[in-house]
């Protein structure tokens, strides 16, 4: 049988926005993922066609697998003549045992490849405005590991060294920082030169720890500092105050729950990160077919029979385009069809695929698509309007009224999207969020199902809604709205986000 092919991929220090293009492209051929603990869920998700995800890390010392079972896995693996994944945070040649793996699989005869990452050892100090390099502070720069095999009989650091050396940065340090501390100033470093720890860096949960060599170890004790962290030694500290240009952001530190479902957050989970948020994929619904695309697939056929067609969501033109096209009917069918979209986001998804959009309401909402069409001569007009399941009648009622015949048809679903209640709640009681996110009324409805109705939200969790109809939906399920967007799109959201939060940081 063919040997398969193992990747040794760096996934990065913690932002899933550092991932390498050619690391997801080899997370796209994977057939086993096999991780380590600071590798999120946004950058597995990259892995499609994976059929199985086995779970490698260590946290707090204690291993899920052993360094020899995970050689065993990937060796497994790889014989059965898969595409295996190997992803480890960072960079795997980097303090990663990655070269260790390499040489198993070298041993064995197995296909490898090593994909770098962005290491930690840099990403983090640069979050932190901590370039490790500088014309006035630092020329040279070394990366030391602060856990030392146990097994060693004495250290191969060498400590007198390092002295010379203009940045010093040293990872997985924090439980040994008074010894990594005592060595350098034994070994003649200057006890006033400057120190940082960095705390989760390059994620909405980094924190930064200045001091001095000789007091950073007592600092970090007092604030009960914690692994994962970084430790950067020398003059280049001196310059976070004024290149701090993460921590600064105006959403930085803020965990914002997204509700909406999880293949249509991506934007939304960039603009959060450009902001300096912590967003936490929560989705609540997931966008389904109908049950059946019987009536759908009948309107298409007989589409030259109706003037307009009225899109109010971009899942309703992605269904209905994918059926058009599954039919094997083109633009040309569309013939004189008139296109009305409910907003500018609608309006894009319809433009992207040929047909131009003949009219969008100034205001984003059913109301706001019927008034702009009661202006039109509606009598004896046929409309086709393919949306979800489950939706408003305000629409369809009022153009009946105002004599046109209406088809309203299912194209797509929303159900649940089985997230569980547990994960939510133990971010809420870490206190890891700040704000939920809704962006349509069946993101509410199925949060409340998720969470029941009698769940206490602390007051401290703020509640932000896209438009009237969400923040109704909202109120009516008995949730208070501390943030309300009237423009139905998702940067507008963060937008109001932002001057929120700005505005609760300025002083009275």
């Amino acid at each position: 049988m063919k040997k398969g092919r193992v990747y040794l991929i760096g996934a990065g220090p913690g932002d899933p926005g550092l991932i390498t293009l050619k690391a997801v492209q080899c997370l796209k051929r994977a057939d086993t993922v096999i991780y380590d603990h600071l590798v999120s869920r946004e950058i597995l998700s990259h892995a499609e066609r994976a059929v199985r995800m086995i779970y490698a890390g260590k946290e707090g010392g204690r291993h899920t697998l052993t360094q020899e079972q995970i050689n065993r896995c990937l060796i497994d693996e790889a014989e059965k003549g898969l595409i295996v994944a190997r992803l480890k945070g960072g960079d795997p040649f980097i303090f990663g045992r990655g070269g260790e793996e390499a040489e198993i699989l070298a041993e064995r005869g197995i296909p490898f490849e090593v994909v770098p990452g962005v290491t930690s050892a840099v990403a983090v100090p640069a979050y932190a405005g901590i370039p490790l390099t500088h014309r006035a502070h630092a020329a040279t720069v070394a990366f030391i590991t602060g856990h030392e095999d146990p097994a060693k009989p004495e250290s191969r650091i060498d400590w007198k060294s390092l002295t010379g050396i203009g940045t010093l940065v040293f990872l997985m340090g924090v439980k040994n920082l008074p010894n990594i501390t005592s060595n350098l100033l034994a070994a003649g470093k200057e006890p006033e030169t400057p120190a940082a720890l960095i705390r989760w860096g390059t994620t909405g949960d980094q924190e930064t720890l200045v001091g001095d060599l000789v007091n950073i170890a007592q600092q970090a004790k007092d604030r009960g500092f914690k692994p994962p962290s970084v430790l950067v030694v020398g003059g280049v500290v001196s310059l976070h105050p004024m290149l701090n240009w993460f921590e600064t952001r105006p959403l930085f530190g803020r965990g914002i729950v997204i509700t909406r479902p999880e293949a249509q957050a991506e934007e939304f989970l960039a603009l959060l990160r450009a902001e300096g948020a912590q967003p936490h994929l929560f989705p609540t619904i997931r966008i389904v077919p109908p049950e059946s695309f019987q009536k759908l697939d009948r309107a298409i056929e007989n589409i030259d029979t109706y003037q307009w067609l009225i899109f109010t969501s971009a899942n309703a033109v992605r269904f209905f385009f994918q059926r058009l096209q599954t039919l094997e009917r083109g633009l040309n069918d569309l013939g004189n069809v008139r296109i009305c979209a409910i907003g500018p986001i609608t309006a894009g998804e319809v433009e992207k695929r040929g047909p131009a959009v003949h009219l969008v309401p100034p205001v984003f909402t059913s109301e706001g698509v019927l008034e702009i069409l009661e202006k039109e001569d509606l009598a004896g007009k046929r409309i086709l309007i393919p949306r979800a399941e489950k939706a408003r009648d305000i629409l369809p009622s009022g153009l009946v009224r105002a004599g046109a015949e209406v088809d309203c048809i299912t194209a797509y679903r929303t159900v649940s999207s089985g997230r569980k209640k547990s994960d939510l709640d133990r971010l809420i009681r870490e206190g890891r969020v700040d704000v939920i996110t809704f962006t349509s009324p069946s993101t509410v409805a199925h949060f409340m199902d998720i969470m029941d109705a009698s769940y206490p939200l602390p007051p401290a969790v703020k509640i932000a809604c896209i438009g009237p109809v969400t923040a109704d939906a909202a109120r009516k399920a008995g949730l208070a709205v501390d943030i309300l967007q009237e423009r139905y799109t998702v940067p507008a959201l963060v937008e109001r986000l932002v001057e929120y939060f700005s505005r609760e940081k300025s002083p009275a």
